[in-house]
């Protein structure tokens, strides 16, 4: 698909994330010189077309207060792995999960669950229940607490610049 100028204006102005406002399209449109109206309709064309794969949120869990970042890290077999992320995925606690190929000899994990908290003993204790909950504390399994923090972002979209003669 080509962009034109508009496209490429209305993706420059969601590089910055949608506000948190009761009108974050409207917002977005004045970004990119726009009406909210053109904003959607270019934003489901754009979806349609797969120039945007997934809009979503990023939380930045530090500043709303949950500083104890937790990726508990297990080691399923293979004919499970599927099913056994379909319920961690599902576990309210659990806000990503996925599935990662191992590094053997050195790491054996292949299925990945984070869990966010604001204390690491609150954060534990609910790692321990989940696996408890729903039969997994005999799989082998880590807990790696984040210590150090990422800069969070929306995509950045790379798009061929064409010259203007």
């Amino acid at each position: 698909m080509e962009l034109n100028a508009t496209d490429r204006r209305l993706l420059s102005a969601l590089e910055d994330g949608l506000p948190l406002v009761a009108r974050p399209y409207a917002v977005l449109g004045e970004r990119a010189g726009l009406g909210e109206a053109e904003v959607i309709e270019r934003l489901h064309r754009l979806i349609d077309e797969r120039v945007i794969k997934r809009l979503g949120l990023v939380v930045r869990h530090h500043e709303i207060g949950y500083r104890a970042n937790a990726m508990t890290v297990l080691d399923v077999p293979d004919a499970r792995v599927d099913e056994v992320g379909e319920v961690l995925a599902r576990a309210a606690d659990v806000t990503l999960c996925y599935r990662r190929p191992r590094r053997l000899p050195d790491w054996p994990y292949n299925l990945f669950a984070m869990v966010h908290g604001r204390e690491r003993r609150a954060v534990l204790d609910r790692i321990d229940r989940l696996l408890a909950e729903h039969g997994l504390t005999s799989l082998p399994h880590a807990v790696l607490f984040s210590t150090k923090r990422f800069k969070q972002r929306g995509a950045r979209y790379r798009y061929r610049l064409e010259a203007v003669g």
